[in-house]
């Protein structure tokens, strides 16, 4: 991909501010729940074409991670916080306070907690949409899903019926004092309601 979208580069730094903001109630939210200090950085954010998503994360084939939550109210959409395999597992170990490396599977203490992490995650980046835009975003019950990453998309789409061709990105980078973490969140809007966060929030699509 040569570029993250048709947005100049206001319009992007908008989208980073907005990436930021979320990021930051993120890391707050993080370090209440775990008593300790967990850091949260946004390196780039962007307008992606959906099919984008997959070389964005890896390859079809690929083992993630994904959070889905679906949100409604006036801009329906899919959220998908995505992380790499080996990425969750270092996650899980930065979090439990394990040494890295120490978690080699999902049993339901590990899912519970990258659950948890990914609602805090939606619900922080909503929180910070909401603010710039003042659209009331609703999340559902988030679910956790541990699958090859062009089946966990197929999925998503499937259930979640029509979507834009176009996805909201924010790439996240969660860190301590030892690992460093990367993963992406993406806010696929159902059709017409990208119009409307973009309107909301100043930017041209």
């Amino acid at each position: 991909m040569d570029d993250w979208s048709t947005l100049n580069s206001i319009e992007v730094d908008a989208l980073r501010e907005i990436g930021n903001i979320g990021a930051g109630n993120a890391a707050t939210s993080l370090a209440q729940l775990l008593n300790r200090k967990i850091n949260m950085s946004v390196p780039r954010a962007g307008l992606v074409p959906f099919d984008e998503i997959v070389h964005l994360v890896g390859n079809e084939e690929d083992l993630v991670a994904c959070v889905d939550t679906r949100v409604t109210g006036p801009a329906p959409a899919c959220v998908l916080f995505i992380l790499q395999g080996d990425s969750a597992y270092y996650l899980v170990d930065m979090l439990l306070g394990r040494q890295s490396g120490e978690t080699t599977e999902m049993g339901e203490m590990e899912r519970s907690t990258l659950t948890e992490v990914g609602n805090i995650l939606t619900g922080s980046f909503l929180a910070a949409f909401a603010q710039m835009t003042q659209l009331k975003f609703i999340p559902e019950v988030p679910a956790l899903a541990l699958d090859m990453l062009g089946a966990v998309l197929t999925t998503a789409l499937i259930s979640s019926g029509y979507f834009s061709e176009q996805v909201l990105v924010i790439e996240t980078t969660l860190f301590n004092e030892h690992d460093s973490i990367s993963g992406h969140f993406f806010l696929v809007p159902q059709e017409g309601a990208l119009k409307t966060i973009l309107k909301a929030v100043g930017l041209s699509s």
